[in-house]
């Protein structure tokens, strides 16, 4: 049973990781799009596509926040005590960057939209790094079973560093990646060239980056290191192949199945942290059965996991087909002028 909760957690992790993480890779994008007149059209298509679903990708955070501390309240606690201060960041984050992402289209002087622009872009790169950097604190076991570790190196090392620049960059793929199939369905000759080499050039810097990141492993998270290169390995390897995949086709300008081959090369990616961290919640030292909660908390908490996706998921598949089809959008008005 503990088991099952752990894993119903980590799909939940893997569905943030997609969802949320092309949510905050369209900010990433948004903030390097450039000047008021430059960046109108990129600014725009992030608008039309974020807009419409930006709200709903947090239910993956809720829902990862609620499992881990009814089935694992151990491992909530110690994460907490020891990860606090990446965590209040990430809030803080979200928060400035739902303000910034809602009053710039509410707002109509150019001054305020390049205020609120500046909040939701620069937002979008700081929580998903904050992430990264908490995975990798744990991942490389630095948060004491106890709680209560230390609060600057558990996410100031060379693997929370690697873990943050990797949720960024893993961001920005998805998002240009997911933004250049949406240029195509528009006909957007312009759009689709912008994005396109952006997907690129997110795809190559990410694989660099991770080719990098063994030798970091290797030194600064050992076990971490020799469990990818072991057990988890043929995920990694799997998810090389999609990356690849996905570039390929970017570059012959092929979209049929792409989405899917970029959010594939991410969710193994992901998948193979969770194989080479089994049967540990906290890296190196917690493991999953001693962490759990009593019996019957874990059977209501899997209860409640295949209500949610009997719920959750035919409701969030319709808002993306319909954000898809743009069925949700306003109509072709004139957008508000952009932000910085």
């Amino acid at each position: 049973m503990p088991d099952a909760v752990a894993a119903f957690l980590f799909l939940g992790v893997i569905a943030y990781s997609l969802f949320g993480g092309a949510d905050f890779g369209a900010g990433f994008w948004d903030l390097t799009a450039g000047g008021a007149a430059r960046g109108r059209g990129p600014r725009h298509l992030i608008d039309t596509c974020v807009g419409p679903v930006w709200e709903a990708n947090h239910t993956w955070l809720v829902y990862c926040l609620v499992f881990l501390w009814s089935g694992f309240p151990v491992a909530f606690t110690a994460i907490t005590t020891t990860l606090y201060i990446p965590l209040g960041i990430a809030v803080l984050g979200i928060v400035l960057r739902g303000a910034g992402f809602a009053f710039r289209k509410a707002s109509l002087r150019t001054p305020e939209q390049r205020l609120y622009g500046v909040a939701f872009a620069a937002s979008s790169v700081l929580t998903p790094y904050c992430f990264g950097s908490i995975a990798g604190g744990i991942a490389s076991g630095r948060v004491p079973t106890a709680g209560n570790g230390d609060a600057v190196t558990s996410w100031l090392n060379p693997t929370s560093v690697l873990g943050g620049v990797l949720a960024v960059l893993v961001c920005a793929y998805l998002a240009a990646t997911y933004l250049y199939v949406a240029a195509r369905q528009q006909r957007d000759h312009t759009l689709q060239r912008h994005f396109r080499g952006r997907a690129l050039l997110a795809a190559v810097l990410t694989g660099a980056v991770s080719i990098a990141g063994v030798f970091v492993l290797r030194h600064d998270a050992p076990h971490l290191f020799r469990r990818l290169s072991h057990g988890a390995l043929p995920l990694v390897l799997l998810a090389a192949l999609c990356g690849i995949a996905t570039m390929v086709m970017v570059w012959r300008e092929r979209t049929r199945f792409l989405r899917g081959l970029a959010a594939a090369a991410v969710a193994l990616v992901v998948l193979g942290w969770g194989v080479a961290q089994y049967p540990y919640l906290l890296g190196t030292h917690l493991e999953i059965d001693a962490a759990a909660a009593p019996e019957a908390t874990l059977a209501v908490t899997i209860g409640v996991a295949v209500v949610a996706g009997l719920l959750i998921f035919p409701s969030i598949a319709l808002l993306f087909r319909l954000a898809n089809r743009g069925s949700l959008r306003p109509g072709d008005q004139e957008p508000a002028e952009p932000g910085p």
